[in-house]
Formats: C-alpha cells, sequence, structure tokens
C-alpha cells in the first residue's frame, strides 16, 4: 500500500516538473541579445536564432511581443526550415541587394496606397539605425535574425496587399482567386531572391489598368502638398452623442472655426458655430449636422489618402484584363464612359441613383434598346411617393402622362377606383407612362440583364445634366449623350441602320427594339478618385462607401 502511494506520489511530482518546465519555455522570450564575437560564426548563430524565433512565434500564434505580430508564421517557418533556417536578406553582417530594395520599397510603400507600418516599418527602421550607429550591435546574431523574419512577412504581406488588395471579395468582384496559394508567395520570393530585387516582382503583381497606373502615378503629387498633422476624425453616423459633439467641439477648434480651449458648447452653441461654418463654406443654413458636413469636416489629407488606397483596392477586384471594347459608368465621376481597345470613344455626363434609391454597383451587357418606350412605375416608387397624391387628387395621373392598367394590360379609369383600399399587399394593378418626350425614360431605353430592374436611359428633365449633384435618379442611369450610345451600339450594321435612322425614329415617335448587336459588356462602378492631368481627382462620396470602408478597413492607420 506504501509503495503504491508512493508512487503516486512521485508520478504527481513528475507532472508538475514537467507542467512547469513547459510553462516556463513558453514564456520564455524569443532570443534578443545574442552576441558573436567571431564574424565567420555570425551566419550560423543568426540561423540559429532565426529557429529559435521561429518556435517562439509558433508557440506563440505569431506574436512576437505587445505591439509586434506576424501574419505568415507559418509559411515563413516553412521556407526558412527548407533553407536550414539560413539569413535571406543579410549574409553576415552586410544587406544583400534584394534586402536593400525590400527595404527602400517598404519606406516607400505609400506610392503604391499603403501604409508602411503594416510592413513592419517602424521596427524595421529602427534595426537599421542601430546598425548605423552601433557597430557592437552588429554582432548581435538575435537581431539579425529578428530582422530578417520581418523582412520575409513583409514581403508575403507587400504580395498580398499588391495582388489581392485589403477589401474583403464582394458579389461583384471578378476574380477567382479569393485565396492566395502558399505557392504564389513562395514563388514571388524566389523570383526576388532570383533577381536580387523586389520592386520588378511585386509591381509584376499590381492591376494592369490605365486606371490604376494613372491614379498610381499621382500620388507623389498629392504626397508632395499633402499635410498628415493628426486631427479628429468624426465617425458619422455616432451611436454616443455626448462624445460625438466633443469630438465635434475639438474639430472645430482644429479648423480654427473655434477658439482653443472654447468652454463646452451647448446646443444653442453647436447651432451658432455650425451655421457659420455652413456660410463659410457654401452650404444651407441650417445649423444642423448632416453628411455632408461630416464629410468637409473628416476631409483631410490623411483620409484622402485613405480614399486613394480604397480605389486602388477596387481595381483590385476587377479581372487581370477587362474586354476589348466596353462601357463603364463611374457613380461619383457622374460619368459613362465608353472605351474601344484601349481608347476612349466618348463620354458622356449621367445621373444617377440618390442616397436613399442608390444605383447599384454591378456587372452586365447591354442586349438592347427601344426607342420610344413605355415606363412601367416600380411598386417602390408607387407606394413611396405616388400612391400619397393619387389618393388627394386622381388628376395628378394625368399630369404625369400615367395609365392604369389590369393584369390584361386593359387601361382602366382612375375615377371607378378606390385608392384608399389599396395598398402594398393588395396591389392588383400597373402604372404606365405613355411614350413620348414627356416620358420619364425619355425617347429611349438601353437593357440590360440585372436583379435590380434598373437600365440606362434618356430621361425628360434633361436640364438637370448641367446640374454639379446628380445623383438625383430612382436608381437608374440617365444618358445624356445617347444618341452616340445608340449609334455606337449599331455602327457595326450601317446597311440596317444608316447614320440618320435613329432621329428619323425619334421624330416619327415610332416605337422599335433594336437588338442582334454583338452585346456590349457594362460595368458600374464606385471609384471616388482618378489621376487626371498628373493630379488626383477626387469626387464627392455620394453613398458614403468610402467612409464606411474607412472607419471599418483604415481607421488606425498611419500614413506617415
Amino acid at each position: 500500500m506504501k509503495m503504491r502511494q508512493r508512487s503516486i506520489a512521485f508520478l504527481i511530482l513528475f507532472i508538475s516538473i514537467l507542467f512547469l518546465t513547459r510553462c516556463k519555455n513558453s514564456s520564455k522570450k524569443a532570443p534578443e541579445k545574442d552576441i558573436v564575437s567571431n564574424p565567420a560564426k555570425l551566419s550560423e548563430r543568426t540561423a540559429e536564432d532565426i529557429e529559435s524565433t521561429l518556435n517562439y512565434l509558433k508557440k506563440n500564434n505569431g506574436k512576437l511581443n505587445d505591439t509586434v505580430s506576424f501574419s505568415f508564421t507559418s509559411l515563413v517557418d516553412s521556407v526558412y526550415g527548407a533553407n536550414n533556417y539560413q539569413a535571406k536578406w543579410f549574409k553576415e553582417d552586410k544587406t544583400l541587394p534584394a534586402g536593400d530594395s525590400l527595404m527602400y520599397f517598404i519606406q516607400n510603400s505609400r506610392f503604391s496606397g499603403l501604409f508602411p507600418n503594416d510592413y513592419h516599418a517602424h521596427l524595421l527602421s529602427f534595426i537599421q539605425r542601430v546598425f548605423l550607429a552601433d557597430s557592437n550591435s552588429r554582432k548581435n546574431a538575435a537581431l539579425w535574425a529578428r530582422a530578417d523574419l520581418l523582412m520575409t512577412d513583409a514581403f508575403f504581406l507587400l504580395a498580398k496587399d499588391l495582388k489581392r488588395g485589403r477589401l474583403p471579395y464582394d458579389s461583384v468582384t471578378l476574380r477567382t482567386d479569393t485565396v492566395l496559394p502558399a505557392r504564389f508567395y513562395t514563388d514571388a520570393l524566389n523570383k526576388a531572391m532570383q533577381e536580387g530585387n523586389v520592386m520588378p516582382v511585386l509591381h509584376e503583381l499590381e492591376p494592369k489598368s490605365k486606371g490604376y497606373d494613372s491614379l498610381k502615378a499621382c500620388i507623389p503629387e498629392f504626397l508632395a502638398g499633402a499635410s498628415f498633422a493628426a486631427y479628429t476624425y468624426l465617425p458619422y453616423p455616432y451611436s454616443d452623442s455626448v462624445r460625438f459633439f466633443g469630438l465635434l467641439q475639438k474639430r472645430l477648434e482644429e479648423t480654427g472655426d473655434l477658439p482653443d480651449s472654447t468652454p463646452a458648447l451647448d446646443t444653442t452653441g453647436f447651432k451658432r458655430v455650425i451655421r457659420k461654418y455652413q456660410k463659410k463654406y457654401g452650404f444651407k443654413l441650417t445649423g444642423r449636422i448632416s453628411d455632408p458636413l461630416i464629410d468637409k469636416l473628416n476631409n483631410t489629407d490623411e483620409e484622402k489618402f485613405k480614399r486613394i488606397a480604397i480605389t486602388l483596392d477596387r481595381y483590385k477586384k476587377l479581372p487581370d484584363s477587362l474586354p476589348e471594347t466596353y462601357v463603364w459608368v463611374n457613380l461619383p465621376a457622374y460619368e459613362l464612359e465608353v472605351r474601344d481597345h484601349d481608347t476612349v470613344v466618348f463620354t458622356s455626363r449621367v445621373i444617377v441613383g440618390g442616397a436613399q434609391t442608390r444605383t447599384p454597383v454591378l456587372t452586365s451587357e447591354i442586349s438592347n434598346f427601344i426607342t420610344m418606350p413605355q415606363w412601367t412605375v416600380p411598386y417602390s416608387i408607387i407606394f413611396k411617393e405616388m400612391l400619397p397624391k393619387i389618393r388627394k387628387d386622381t388628376l395628378y395621373l394625368d399630369r404625369e402622362n400615367l395609365m392604369v392598367v389590369d393584369k390584361n394590360d386593359s387601361v382602366l379609369d382612375p375615377r371607378k377606383i378606390n385608392w384608399y383600399r389599396l395598398n402594398k399587399n393588395h396591389f392588383p394593378y400597373l402604372l404606365k407612362q405613355r411614350q413620348g418626350d414627356d416620358n420619364s425614360l425619355g425617347v429611349i431605353k438601353f437593357n440590360f440583364r440585372n436583379k435590380y430592374s434598373v437600365y440606362l436611359h434618356d430621361t425628360n428633365v434633361r436640364w438637370m445634366f448641367g446640374k454639379q449633384y446628380r445623383a438625383l435618379s430612382h436608381g437608374c442611369v440617365r444618358v445624356k449623350e445617347w444618341v452616340k450610345f445608340a449609334n455606337f451600339l449599331v455602327r457595326n450594321d450601317t446597311l440596317k441602320y444608316p447614320s440618320d435612322t435613329l432621329k428619323a425614329w425619334i421624330t416619327r415617335q415610332e416605337k422599335h427594339v433594336v437588338s442582334g448587336f454583338h452585346k456590349l459588356p457594362l460595368f458600374i462602378r464606385y471609384f471616388s478618385c482618378e489621376g487626371k492631368n498628373g493630379k488626383v481627382r477626387f469626387y464627392e462620396d455620394i453613398y458614403d462607401e468610402d467612409r464606411y470602408l474607412s472607419q471599418k478597413y483604415f481607421a488606425n492607420k498611419i500614413v506617415e
């Protein structure tokens, strides 16, 4: 019995010692200092410290310390393990050409719309300064090991962000490489090692797009004139009103619209200073907070850079190559472009959906167009806008050139309908607008398959194309240059459609459905800035898409 008790006690003691030993090993830090007096031994000891550091990272989920984490621990480990943990970017106490080029790329990654500190720039720069300032530190194998591992992790991060971007893929992403395989990273690294230069390898991963290239080319000019002084960012809409208005007061002090250290404002005080700010920048004088006002206050150079970064990442959701001929609608720019073999054939002003009735981002093909179309009013518009007006006065239908039809397409007398009994759950009619120049669709409609029931069309309020703010439709895209667009679609069939055909149809108010031409790929996208004439041109964030993405994915990013 005593022997059994002793055996159990010994087993408990052994397990306890083993547990304590493992706990001690797991809490052991990664190598920080390993001075090597013999230069010939530096590479060997660096390899040992690389292996030790990787073992530590694997046990700690890639976390080196409280401020530094690795994103590709497993891949980095496999790459080094395959080569006996030899350094990749350094040889003894010298940086290899590939290492110099990687450090240069990281330090200048803003020129690619990236944030240097996402790639360990701060720590790598610090290590670099230590090596330059202290000759003894160049004997520290642990420091060389740490720098080498950080650079490899940074290289993989750069490869991912340049190829795939930082925004999640969505329903309109036209790429299939949702997950980049390990071979993608290792092939890029091996090629960079072979060439002794990472820059051509990393540039090769970027989108092959003129729009991407022109925007990126304008970043140096933007950065040269930018100021990245710290500003107070206003998250909006807000959930904590006390916190928000505290931040708003601080922001107004930063803009000079309030003196520094102004006592906390009350409601009246805020209305007064907001009206003053609205007057200064041409807003409607309401004294109230609004989306455009917050956008203006948040429109710092730092936020502009984030919008550049977001736009560059949107290009990364497009396929490696676009069709030879296609139509591109950029919603924030209020512009349609027809592109043929990398040449812009023509552009047109457009009117797009308002903030509450957004034009959807989509990809489709123009399949046909109709002259003198009828407009069947969507039920959403009927219930939200028209039904209350019809209940008040059925003559509203005459003024809007609308007719009521039943399921058999028979026209009904609106005066004989009890409009008060109709609602979203019971509405057995359609409202159709008669064809003609005063039809909401204008005199032509361009159809393409989509699940939103939107299309491109003319309009009966063409004067609106002269407005600067053109997010005014119910979701469809109104095209100013519809004549050019229609003629372009039938350009290869001039025998059937001579140049004056469309004009003659419109003059005679004839309805025709035109199809049979090559379907024209259509891309409706949301790109809020572009490079033009050597400068970055910013467009209004009409749907607050950039604001949302900036707050969600780039809120804590530091440009400098």
